[in-house]
């Protein structure tokens, strides 16, 4: 739907009658209301028979004629005192009519006008007004023609303006079926946009933040995955060392020394080894889709668990035991298996891992009874390298990549991850796939 054209048709139409209300007062100012004009012209061939009939009789026959018009006329003719008649006017219709001339009462579809100023028509005919009822007057015909008018008018100003406003918005369209490829990984989108175009400054502006924001991504992973690997050769160094120093005869003192060497390369190897999982997972674009059994997937997750603490229990909930799910298996098994090993970490005695269908796809939810996670701190855990605080020292919060690999995993899959309070008291873990 255009909608720059449906938002401008409201305006339009308003500015096109705040125009007519405006043409209409100044008109009135200078040179009279129209209405009023327009039922003079509708009155005019009565007031032309009464004028140049009626007035043209003799003083003794004028009455004659005036029964005569009554007779075949549809206006009806009706005499009224004077004193009668002003009653039934304003001050600037009293005015008119004491002057001699025709007063028109338009809502009421008349005329008022004295007989004449002098009695020279019949005994007392300057205390008599002629008034005529029924007249072919119609305001709202002025009014109808007025408004289909202005309607014609705005009709074709809207025409040119759906042109202008079609090519418009397919443009906006473009830039933003761009910005949305770009947001969703293809680095290599941008606008071609042609320098005519009245959106053109904007798309070289988006295509310069592209340009920028692809080079900088494009770096950020060069360089990431580039030392990773530079560190596997030092650390496998290390590791070679220790063991031949380990064989070589040692004090037992050193030896205490060398196992703590030995665990600290062993932490930075895992640290290494996230950090080249997380530049794969920046770097793959195409999910391998199929449709996989739930139960064997709750299985397997399971199965792949290092050993746990012997005070936690794991209790695994399914819908169905004939449910499928669909999504890139792998991933998908990499995502809930980083949850299940977070929620071992921080669990006190039970975690409850589920998988249940929804309603535009299924949930996978990870539950534990440990101590949560702050609601002030829930976006942020998914954010690299970020770590509730420093009391989860490495023996039992990780490196801080764990989450961020399944925020990726998941918005891959054009789902969505969310955490909360578990109804056993600790961190609530929930990922949403579409089918």
């Amino acid at each position: 739907m255009n909608r720059i054209f449906v938002r401008f048709i409201g305006p339009v139409f308003l500015s096109i009658a705040f125009a007519g209300a405006l043409v209409y007062g100044v008109i009135t100012l200078l040179f009279g209301e129209p209405i009023k004009e327009n039922a003079a012209r509708q009155a005019a061939p009565q007031i032309f028979l009464l004028e140049q009939y009626i007035d043209k009789a003799p003083g003794d026959e004028w009455l004659q004629r005036l029964n005569k018009v009554r007779e075949v006329s549809q206006v009806k003719f009706d005499l009224i005192p004077l004193r009668t008649a002003l009653l039934q006017l304003d001050d600037k219709q009293r005015a008119i009519l004491m002057d001699g001339a025709v007063v028109i009462d338009v809502p009421g579809r008349a005329f008022y006008r004295r007989v004449d100023l002098t009695g020279y028509r019949y005994v007392d005919s300057e205390n008599d007004v002629l008034y005529a009822q029924d007249l072919p007057i119609d305001r709202w015909q002025f009014l109808k023609i007025e408004m289909l008018r202005y309607v014609l008018v705005a009709l074709v100003l809207l025409v040119p303006l759906a042109f202008w406003s079609r090519t418009h918005w397919r443009e906006v369209q473009a830039l933003a079926r761009v910005t949305e490829k770009f947001g969703d990984g293809e680095l290599a989108a941008r606008a071609n946009t042609p320098s005519s175009s009245s959106v053109f400054p904007l798309s070289v502006q988006i295509n310069q933040m592209a340009e920028r924001i692809s080079q900088l991504l494009t770096s950020q992973k060069q360089l990431l995955h580039a030392v990773s690997h530079e560190l596997r050769t030092p650390i496998a160094r290390l590791e070679f060392a220790l063991e031949i120093l380990q064989d070589s005869g040692v004090e037992p003192k050193n030896r205490q020394r060398i196992d703590a060497m030995r665990g600290d390369l062993y932490e930075l190897n895992s640290l290494v080894s996230e950090l080249l999982n997380l530049a794969k997972m920046e770097q793959q674009h195409e999910l391998q889709l199929q449709s996989f059994s739930a139960q064997m997937f709750v299985q397997n997750c399971v199965d792949s668990l290092p050993p746990m603490r012997s005070e936690v229990q794991l209790a695994t909930v399914l819908d169905s035991s004939a449910m499928s799910l669909i999504g890139d298996q792998r991933l998908v098994t990499r995502a809930t298996q980083n949850l299940l090993k977070n929620a071992m970490k921080y669990a006190a005695t039970q975690i409850i891992f589920s998988v249940n269908e929804s309603k535009n796809g299924y949930v996978i939810t990870v539950e534990d009874d440990g101590i949560g996670v702050p609601e002030e701190e829930r976006e942020k855990i998914f954010e690299a390298f970020h770590r509730l605080d420093r009391s989860r020292d490495r023996n039992t919060g990780g490196f801080g990549l764990g989450l961020s690999i399944v925020r990726q995993i998941v918005q891959m899959h054009h789902g969505s991850v969310e955490v909360d309070t578990a109804t056993i008291g600790g961190a609530r873990f929930r990922l949403y796939f579409p089918h």
